[in-house]
C-alpha cells in the first residue's frame, strides 16, 4: 500500500491512541486495542492515514469516544496536588469543562504550579500536561482577580485538549497543535474573549 513494511503495535495508551510514523524502512503505527474490534469504514480511514497522511479525523474522533469505556482509567501518580486557589478553584473549573466538551472522558488531575515570583507572563508557559503522570498543572500566575474567568477556563480548556486529542505524529515529527487542534481549541464558548484578552494583557504582564 505505501511501499515500505509495516510495524503494528498494539497499546493500552490512554493519552494517544493512534499514531503513525514514518522511518527509513518501515510505517511504525501504534494503535490501541479498542481499535481490534474497529469496522471497515474505521480501518479505510486508518489506511488513509497511512498512505496519504491524512483522513477524516471526526469520524475517528467518534470512534474513539464510543469505545472510551475500553481505556484503562490511569490513576494520577501526583500526590500533592492543589486545586483552590486564593481566588479560583481549578477543580471545579475542570469538572465543569469535562462536562461540557468532552463528555466526562478525561480522567487526569489538576493543580495550580507553584509560585514563583521571578516567572514572566511573557514564556507564556500557563499551562502544561505530563503524560508520565497524567496531570494538568495551571501556572499560579493567573489564580489572581485581575484574570478573568473566561481566560483561566480557556487554558484548563487547552490542556485537556491535548489530554483528549494526544500527540499527533506526521512525518515522524510530533505535532503538538495540530490543525485539528486549532480546530477543536475554537470551539471554546468564550475562544475570541479569551484570545483578545491575551493579546491585551501579554505585553504589559499580569
Amino acid at each position: 500500500m505505501t511501499g515500505s513494511s509495516l510495524c503494528l503495535t498494539i497499546t493500552d495508551n490512554t493519552t494517544s491512541m493512534l499514531s503513525v510514523r514514518e522511518k527509513a524502512e518501515n510505517m511504525e503505527v501504534r494503535l490501541h486495542r479498542m481499535f481490534l474490534c474497529a469496522g471497515p469504514e474505521i480501518c479505510r480511514e486508518i489506511a488513509q492515514l497511512i498512505k496519504k497522511g491524512r483522513c477524516n479525523r471526526q469520524v475517528l474522533s467518534s470512534f474513539i469516544r464510543q469505545n472510551k469505556h475500553l481505556l484503562k482509567q490511569k490513576s494520577p501518580v501526583n500526590a500533592t496536588t492543589r486545586v483552590t486557589g486564593q481566588y479560583y478553584c481549578l477543580q471545579s473549573i475542570y469538572e465543569s469543562l469535562n462536562s461540557e466538551y468532552f463528555d466526562k472522558a478525561i480522567s487526569s488531575a489538576i493543580t495550580w504550579g507553584r509560585s514563583n515570583s521571578r516567572q514572566r507572563v511573557r514564556m507564556r508557559t500557563l499551562g502544561s500536561f505530563n503524560a508520565g503522570t497524567n496531570t494538568i498543572r495551571i501556572n499560579s500566575v493567573l489564580d489572581k482577580k485581575t484574570v478573568p474567568a473566561h481566560f483561566l477556563e480557556f487554558v484548563v480548556y487547552h490542556e485537556m485538549l491535548h489530554v483528549y486529542l494526544g500527540i499527533e505524529i506526521r512525518n515522524g515529527r510530533r505535532s503538538i497543535h495540530s490543525k485539528e487542534f486549532r480546530l477543536h481549541e475554537k470551539k471554546f464558548r468564550h475562544y475570541g474573549k479569551a484570545m483578545e484578552w491575551e493579546r491585551r494583557r501579554f505585553g504589559s504582564g499580569l
